[in-house]
C-alpha cells in the first residue's frame, strides 16, 4: 500500500507540474506567442519538461534527509513577452495560468471527494483523491509567492505602481537569496493555509 501510494503521489506531482507549465504556454499562444509550441513544449509528455536537478535530484535529496517538505520543479515553458498582443497584462496572465490550473484541479477533485458515495469511503480512493487536492493546492499557493522565479513575482511586477520600481529591482537583484529564505522560513508556514483550503473544498 505504501509503495503504491508513493508511486501514485509521485505521478500526480509530476503531471500536476507538467500541466502547470503547459498552461503557461497555452495562454501565451492564445495571446500571440508560439515559442513554446515551436519548441515542442505544449505536450503532456513529462520527458519534455523534466529538469535533472529540480525534478529528480532536489526531491530525492529532500527525501533522503527526511525533510518535512518535498519540493521540485520542471523546466519553465519558454515564451517571448514581446510577442504577446497584450504587452501590459500579458505576462501576468501567462504567469497566473499555472496556479489557476492547479487550483482548478484541486477544486474539481476536492468536490469529487466531497460527494464521494458512502460505500467508497472505506477504500483507498479518498486517500488518493485527497493527495491530488493537497498537491495541487501546494503548487498553486507556492507558485503565487511574489518572489522570482515563481509566478507570483510577475503579478507584482505588473500591478505594483511605478513609484515602487526600487522594490522590483531589489526583488530581481536578490531573487536567489529571497528564494532561499522562502524555502527555509516561509514555505513551511503555508501548510496551515493549505489545510484550511483543503477543508473548505472537501468539507
Amino acid at each position: 500500500m505504501d509503495l503504491v501510494g508513493g508511486i501514485f503521489i509521485a505521478v500526480v506531482f509530476l503531471y500536476s507540474v507538467v500541466i502547470h507549465e503547459v498552461s503557461h504556454g497555452l495562454i501565451a499562444r492564445s495571446l500571440g506567442d508560439h515559442t513554446a509550441e515551436d519548441m515542442g513544449r505544449l505536450t503532456l509528455n513529462p520527458l519534455k519538461h523534466l529538469d535533472m536537478f529540480g525534478s529528480i535530484l532536489l526531491p530525492l535529496f529532500l527525501v533522503i534527509i527526511q525533510s518535512p517538505f518535498v519540493f521540485g520543479y520542471a523546466k519553465p515553458v519558454p515564451y517571448n513577452p514581446h510577442n504577446l498582443r497584450d504587452r501590459k497584462y500579458g505576462p501576468a496572465k501567462v504567469a497566473f495560468a499555472g496556479p489557476a490550473v492547479n487550483l482548478t484541479l484541486a477544486v474539481l477533485f476536492g468536490l469529487v471527494l466531497r460527494f464521494l458515495p458512502e460505500f467508497l469511503g472505506n477504500s483507498i480512493l479518498p486517500s488518493l483523491l485527497g493527495s491530488i487536492v493537497q498537491i495541487n493546492l501546494l503548487l498553486a499557493i507556492f507558485n503565487l509567492m511574489p518572489i522570482p522565479p515563481l509566478d507570483g513575482h510577475w503579478l507584482i511586477l505588473t500591478f505594483l505602481p511605478a513609484r515602487f520600481n526600487a522594490v522590483k529591482v531589489f526583488m530581481v537583484r536578490y531573487s536567489m537569496i529571497l528564494f532561499l529564505i522562502l524555502l527555509v522560513f516561509i514555505f513551511p508556514l503555508i501548510y496551515p493555509l493549505i489545510n484550511l483550503l483543503f477543508k473548505l473544498i472537501v468539507g
